[in-house]
């Protein structure tokens, strides 16, 4: 499937957010890179206008990791985050870093790497060793 067919991503498009002010973290980079197929959701770190048009949507309230603020949009299957997980880099440093994949900002995959090998979390298991082996560190 054509990433900017994926239902999540065609609601990611169709909140007409400002590339320069966020980005598509979580496993949604994996899917971008065609590593996984399909994701439970995207997960969306904003700032500025993002933000901004985001919290006109929904309500923004603390997430399950108690940093930050979010808003869930379209059920679930979109996430925006004002900041990314507990001892992630800033807001700024991850837009600055994205790098845009058909248009779209998504963190880099050493990101994502770092991320997940740091949660160590069973569920992100498999994402690390598909990121390993595609970026040949495995």
């Amino acid at each position: 499937m054509e990433l900017r067919q994926h239902p999540f991503v065609r609601e990611l498009i169709s909140l007409h957010l400002p590339a320069a002010d966020y980005v598509v973290a979580g496993s949604g980079p994996l899917l971008a890179h065609g590593l996984r197929q399909d994701v439970s959701d995207l997960d969306i770190v904003a700032r500025g206008d993002a933000w901004k048009i985001a919290s006109n949507m929904a309500e923004a309230a603390v997430p399950p990791s108690g940093h930050g603020l979010r808003v869930v949009l379209f059920g679930g299957d979109i996430e925006i985050f004002d900041r990314w997980l507990p001892g992630a880099r800033d807001t700024d440093s991850l837009i600055n870093s994205a790098e845009l994949i058909e248009e779209i900002p998504f963190c880099p995959l050493s990101e994502v790497l770092n991320w997940k090998v740091r949660s160590n979390r069973v569920k992100d298991k498999q994402d690390v060793e598909l990121i390993e082996r595609y970026m040949g560190t495995a």
